[in-house]
């Protein structure tokens, strides 16, 4: 049976999602939201074959969620940030 996506795509569908994940987790945030962008735009612009257009939709998702481990985390360490220096605010004053 032929397919006609390309051997990148089918590796990212077909290749297992620990393998995936893995190279995903190496992604920084601007290089996944980068090809998230350009998978957006191909998906928008058409002209594909079923196939490459849900393998261009699952790597998106791929992309999303590793953008949203990124935010999820910058959002945990500022969190940590700002009750670290509310402890400092508080214990620091002479009050607590």
């Amino acid at each position: 049976m032929t397919s006609n996506v390309s051997e990148a795509e089918e590796t990212t569908v077909t290749g297992g999602a620990a393998e995936a994940s893995e190279a995903d987790r190496a992604l920084g945030y601007e290089q996944a939201r980068d090809e998230l962008i350009e998978v957006v735009r191909r998906l928008e612009a058409g002209g594909t074959t079923l196939e490459e257009s849900l393998a261009l939709w699952e790597r998106g998702e791929e992309l999303a969620k590793v953008c949203r481990r990124w935010l999820d985390g910058a959002r945990a360490r500022l969190d940590a940030a700002l009750a670290e220096d509310e402890e400092t605010d508080t214990s620091g004053d002479g009050r607590g």
